[in-house]
């Protein structure tokens, strides 16, 4: 079908022949719904955060981030059950789930949570501190709509079980999205 065939709309959309990352989605799909993200990241140690500001345009969603890497960070600023992180330790499916919770909170304006919270927790190793696999990770994703949890369990080294976590937090929040 010749180009002067098509509908006038069509010709003028612009089609990439470039894969957007998960990052540029993310941030794409914020704009969309007219979103904003806080992120609370442990055993990423910033890396999910640093993906997102990666994007040019990040600013327009991103609220922040706080990397809560010592037990009592995650209770003090994020608001972090004292009796959930005594019972279970802070690599735990619900310690995650209130890490998002509680960056929405901390990182909220006015009173008015951030729209999506995202946190991080888990082992990267080389060793475990108490008992839990080597690779455990739990990524949480908190929205208006609800919240979830996906528990993993990483292969690799320090580094790319890291990165790992990185990528399936991303694509878990697009997912939520």
């Amino acid at each position: 079908m010749p180009a002067s065939d098509l509908p006038e709309e069509l010709e003028s959309t612009l089609v990439s022949a470039v894969r957007r990352t998960d990052p540029e989605r993310l941030v794409a799909r914020l704009k969309e719904l007219g979103w904003t993200i806080g992120v609370a990241e442990s055993l990423t140690g910033g890396l999910l955060v640093a993906s997102i500001v990666s994007v040019a345009g990040a600013s327009s969603v991103l609220r922040g981030g706080v990397v809560a890497y010592a037990t009592d960070v995650k209770q003090s600023i994020l608001g972090v059950d004292e009796t959930l992180l005594e019972a279970h330790g802070p690599v735990h499916p619900r310690v995650a789930r209130q890490m998002a919770d509680g960056v929405r909170r901390a990182l909220g304006q006015g009173g008015v949570p951030t729209d999506v919270g995202v946190a991080t927790t888990g082992i990267a190793g080389p060793l475990s501190p108490d008992g839990q696999p080597v690779g455990t990770v739990h990524v949480a994703v908190s929205t208006p709509l609800g919240s979830r949890v996906e528990s993993l369990l990483l292969a690799g080294d320090r580094e790319q079980i890291r990165a790992e976590a990185v990528a399936r937090s991303l694509r878990l929040i697009i997912d939520a999205l």
